[in-house]
């Protein structure tokens, strides 16, 4: 089995603005996943979501989201 390394590109205070980026990077094509999106709606800026992506993706990814 073969597992890829995932890379934390953003961080967000809550899942919603999580989700945003998410699409942003969807249709450019690029796979990602938020991390701890419940608990960051929970306890908004204690605990992050975290947009991940594969490590092939993670430049790309940073330089589409600085763009919006």
């Amino acid at each position: 089995m073969q597992t890829e390394e995932l890379v934390v590109v953003a961080e967000y205070n809550n899942a919603v603005e999580a989700e945003m980026a998410k699409s942003i990077l969807s249709c450019a094509g690029i796979h990602a996943d938020i991390r701890n999106a419940l608990m960051s709606n929970i306890y908004p800026g204690v605990i992050p979501s975290q947009l991940v992506v594969a490590a092939e993706d993670a430049e790309q990814a940073k330089t589409l989201l600085e763009i919006r």
